[in-house]
């Protein structure tokens, strides 16, 4: 593994474990075992390392829906996709998704340093709830107001059908966090409900 990979890795588990404000670039440099004059040659700030984290967790993400078949950003593109998948591709995608959040490496850490500094950093509250609420809501909001209007879905206002669909996958990834040897019981309830909400709105039968 190349230095700045390690970087990002020592600073991303400093970071979930002692928040992010409690961490500083020579616990960086230390964690890897090198100077912290060493690590500016790789990155010139501590923000700037926080940024590479984020470019990390977006290429993984990128992969992890390319590997799913999905685009995971374009809601148009997604749309199409998810017309002509099953109830079983669903589920598949669905659960492929979840299981990624719960154990990419990069994410977990992440989700788990904005869930401890979202009370004592403004900034970082506000990215959790763009990252985990707005972002997805927006995203599915818009690709169910096309699959509506394309007469896939029943029509109802795409924004409740995304809290419907997006809030117990949240809930059961935070469960999931907290208790993690009830994560099979979980992904069986995830699957539930992504076939109960298919059938809820489904115009046709999958």
């Amino acid at each position: 593994m190349d230095t700045k990979k390690r970087i990002l890795d020592a600073a991303l588990t400093l970071f979930s474990e002692k928040g992010y404000a409690n961490v500083f670039v020579a616990d960086i440099a230390q964690a890897v075992g090198i100077k912290a004059p060493s690590l500016y040659k790789h990155y010139k700030s501590k923000q700037d390392i926080f940024n590479a984290i984020l470019n990390e967790m977006k290429s993984s993400y990128d992969k992890q829906a390319a590997s799913l078949d999905m685009n995971g950003n374009d809601a148009a593109v997604d749309a199409g996709i998810f017309s002509a998948v099953s109830e079983d591709g669903l589920v598949e995608m669905g659960v492929g998704l979840f299981r990624f959040f719960l154990h990419d490496g990069y994410t977990q850490k992440f989700r788990k340093m904005l869930t401890i500094e979202q009370f004592n950093n403004p900034e970082l509250a506000e990215l959790f709830t763009k990252q985990y609420i707005d972002d997805s809501l927006k995203y599915q909001s818009a690709m169910f107001a096309i699959l509506c209007e394309n007469d896939v879905l029943k029509g109802a206002d795409p924004y409740i059908m995304a809290l419907q669909f997006h809030s117990p996958i949240y809930m059961l990834l935070t469960m999931c966090d907290r208790e993690p040897h009830r994560e099979a019981e979980f992904t069986t309830l995830l699957e539930q409900h992504i076939r109960q909400f298919s059938r809820l709105y489904s115009k046709e039968e999958k």
